[in-house]
């Protein structure tokens, strides 16, 4: 094909089109005899190849927590992409990685000084356990390399992600491939005792105790970290129980144990504050972001670190390297300055902290899918709702997949995983977009048949 050659346009896409592209997270045969395809985005809504508009229920991939294309971001990619391409940092330097990780430090929770850039949030992960446990190491404490993860958690895809983390979907096809010395704390998911919460669940908090157990079991002297997700959304939005997590910073800090916060979902106010560390009221010691960093724009991780574990690395000679990580993108000139326009965004809207005002209208608006059929469980926190569906025998997420599909026939965006349909919606939804989503969501629920 030459330069003047024109391009067909999506909507004449044939089945063989789609071949070389192997998808991630997808039944790729399925979704090759019958493919679903965005071909453009504005505000709270997607444009289908076909020219449909389909309203955005779950930001994306949890990252378009501003909407999409948003003027500023846009324009920000653009100069940037202009100005300066690409600039590495090995051994050098280029402005919008500094300018970008100082605006990110200034709004992180206190004491979180220093900033290590990623591509993703599986990179975020592994960079934090790595940090983590070089740590300890240089403060003479080698011993303590093992890691603790979660069942039901999900830390991306990586090597060191997937072995902390606790789905088994993700981890089955992998063998024992998996790093060594990682225990897993049980989950938190109740529904005996919790279904239907509004917000965090009444019961459970005893199950932080796990830690002790694990304890007990490795003894302190070995644990470098504890990871969790302080909302654990990849497995079904599972909400902490009322002051979970608050007792497992309080284990942690008691054998001195780092507690790594993944908020890869969570960061940049989807729950109503720019971290689930505040909107929680704990102190861990680091704090993975990613997503909606760049409001899903451009490729960015980040690894928030206390200024104590920045500072341990900072020995020896002045042109030693203190970490040997990294990437060839970490604070990229493009992420850098989408970043910026992001947060410029988030702030002069007062997204941040816009769930908070959204979420009681949220929460009744969810709750009210409960009683619909075969829905056993409905939960929510901040700008967050899940529901959970009775699953059906030898058919596992089966129910939410075809609602799922049904959705998006009727105009709406919902993400399927296992048999819970998750809803995230982008911070800038108005009420009445919120009444059109769960609308379109309840007419899904009643016209599908299993």
């Amino acid at each position: 094909m030459n330069d003047t050659t024109p391009v067909p346009p999506a909507s004449g896409l044939k089945a063989n089109d789609l071949d070389a592209f192997w998808m991630p997270f997808t039944g790729n045969r399925q979704f090759k005899r019958a493919p679903r395809l965005f071909a453009g985005a504005e505000g709270m809504r997607y444009v289908t190849a076909d020219g449909a508009r389909v309203l955005d229920g779950t930001s994306g991939l949890w990252c378009v927590n501003a909407g999409h294309c948003r003027p500023k971001i846009v324009e920000a990619i653009r100069r940037q992409a202009g100005e300066l391409d690409f600039a590495g940092t090995f051994q050098m330097g280029h402005p919008k990685a500094f300018e970008c990780a100082s605006r990110l430090v200034n709004m992180a929770p206190p004491g979180f000084d220093n900033v290590f850039f990623t591509n993703s949030g599986s990179e975020a992960v592994d960079t934090a356990l790595k940090i983590a446990i070089a740590y300890h190491r240089v403060r003479g404490n080698a011993s303590k390399t093992r890691l603790i993860g979660r069942e039901r958690g999900y830390h991306g895809s990586n090597f060191g992600g997937m072995s902390v983390g606790g789905i088994a979907a993700n981890r089955k096809l992998f063998g024992g491939a998996f790093i060594p010395g990682v225990d897993h704390l049980r989950h938190t998911h109740d529904l005996d005792r919790n279904a239907f919460s509004r917000g965090q669940p009444l019961y459970g908090a005893e199950l932080a105790d796990d830690l002790e157990r694990l304890v007990t079991l490795h003894d302190a002297s070995t644990i470098a970290a504890v990871i969790v997700e302080p909302v654990a959304c990849s497995a079904g939005v599972l909400v902490p129980p009322q002051g979970y997590l608050e007792r497992l910073a309080a284990i942690c800090a008691k054998h001195d144990i780092l507690l790594i916060l993944d908020e890869v979902i969570t960061a940049f106010g989807r729950l109503g504050a720019p971290f689930a560390a505040e909107y929680f009221g704990i102190r861990p010691d680091i704090i993975t972001a990613a997503k909606g960093i760049t409001n899903g724009a451009v490729p960015m991780g980040a690894v928030f670190v206390q200024g104590k574990i920045h500072d341990a690395f900072m020995t020896g000679p002045d042109a030693a390297i203190e970490l040997y990580h990294g990437y060839t993108y970490s604070g990229h000139p493009l992420a850098a300055a989408a970043c910026i326009a992001t947060l410029d965004t988030l702030q002069e809207e007062g997204l941040l902290t816009r769930a908070n005002e959204l979420a009681p209208y949220w929460e009744e608006a969810v709750h009210s899918l409960k009683g619909m059929p075969h829905v056993i469980d409905v939960r929510n926190i901040g700008l967050i709702g899940a529901v959970e569906f009775e699953p059906i025998d030898g058919e596992p997420g089966k129910r939410a997949y075809d609602r799922f599909l049904e959705a998006l026939r009727l105009g709406a965006l919902v993400r399927a995983t296992g048999d819970v349909i998750a809803l995230a919606p982008p911070l800038i939804i108005s009420k009445a977009e919120i009444d059109e989503l769960i609308g379109i969501f309840t007419r899904a629920l009643t016209s599908v048949r299993d």
